[in-house]
């Protein structure tokens, strides 16, 4: 399972979403780390960030190239 990390009102949460239609990316979560203390702390100054099942997460940037990658197509 896919989950992006983001925020409210956040371009460059903008842009991963453009580049994750761009690429066809399976179905992911959205979660929203505004107001949650733990995700706050871990993803706060690093979002947007997209995480796989297994724990493997990409940081912005990413551009197609590098999202593809990690998808493993």
């Amino acid at each position: 399972m896919l989950v992006l990390y983001q925020r409210d009102d956040c371009h460059l949460c903008d842009l991963a979403l453009e580049v994750l239609a761009a690429v066809r990316a399976p179905d992911f979560e959205s979660v929203f780390i505004d107001d949650v203390p733990a995700l706050e702390a871990r993803y706060g100054a690093r979002v947007p960030v997209l995480r796989q099942g297994d724990g493997r997460e990409l940081d912005w940037p990413f551009d197609a190239g590098r999202l593809s990658a990690f998808l493993g197509d």
